[in-house]
């Protein structure tokens, strides 16, 4: 029987992390990349194998590096999903940002997914199946300030994963985002103050943050939960009422 096959990319930590958990516990063999945390990507892959008895094959370098993603996709013989997670954020005002940081925002929360989307695609229209799932922020649908450049990316995110799923669904591949809300338990949020996030969980009506493994789980349903062949180009919001 042929084996399930993801990637994940930005896996070490956080959320990319707990979306391998996610999908090694469903019995995928995994391609995990991260940019500089190779020692714990490492420990990641060590943990998934010795549990869940999964085949899981690590990668270390940006995402944006064309030349090395080549080469990591001549390694895999096919996906059944692909989950774009890999992001940077930016805080700041727009005034203060360099052209070189706005890039590396853009590249990597973005231009990524282009890139992975670019040479996983062909095997899965071969195939005539595949998921495509892309890590988005609720940033992507209203803004944020301070954070112009992640708002714009992840905005572009949505943008990118309605018009990719119109393109793929005629050969059976669902494309579709999940746009998070506060998830706490991230480095990514690690900047704010015990005060700053119960200032922004008083805004929630679930009255709490999320969590990675919620994040994790919507993944893990949406490649297996069910017959979802028509869920198509959503941009699902996992924000706990938020926005």
């Amino acid at each position: 029987m042929e084996r399930k096959t993801a990637l994940v990319t930005g896996a070490s930590r956080g959320i990319g992390k707990a979306i391998a958990e996610e999908l090694a516990k469903k019995g995928y063999d995994l391609f995990l990349t991260c940019h500089k945390n190779e020692a714990m990507l490492l420990d990641v892959k060590r943990t998934l194998e010795e549990t869940f008895g999964i085949s899981c094959k690590t990668y270390c370098f940006s995402i944006c590096d064309e030349e090395k993603l080549v080469e990591m996709f001549a390694d895999i013989p096919y996906l059944d999903v692909l989950v774009n997670n890999a992001g940077v954020s930016y805080v700041g005002l727009l005034a203060d940002m360099t052209y070189d940081a706005w890039q590396d925002v853009i590249n990597t929360n973005l231009s990524s997914c282009f890139l992975t989307c670019k040479y996983a695609i062909p095997e899965m229209i071969r195939r005539k199946k595949g998921k495509i799932i892309n890590i988005s922020s609720v940033w992507g649908n209203v803004g944020a300030s301070m954070e112009v450049a992640y708002s714009a990316s992840k905005g572009g995110v949505n943008a990118f994963t309605k018009a990719l799923a119109r393109e793929l669904a005629p050969s059976n591949i669902q494309v579709n985002a999940i746009a998070c809300g506060l998830i706490a338990d991230t480095d990514m949020n690690a900047h704010l103050s015990t005060e700053e996030l119960l200032e922004l969980i008083r805004e929630i009506p679930a009255d709490r943050s999320g969590r990675a493994a919620e994040v994790a789980q919507l993944v893990g349903m949406l490649c297996d939960g069910y017959d979802n062949s028509y869920l198509v180009g959503q941009v699902i919001t996992l924000d706990g009422g938020w926005t």
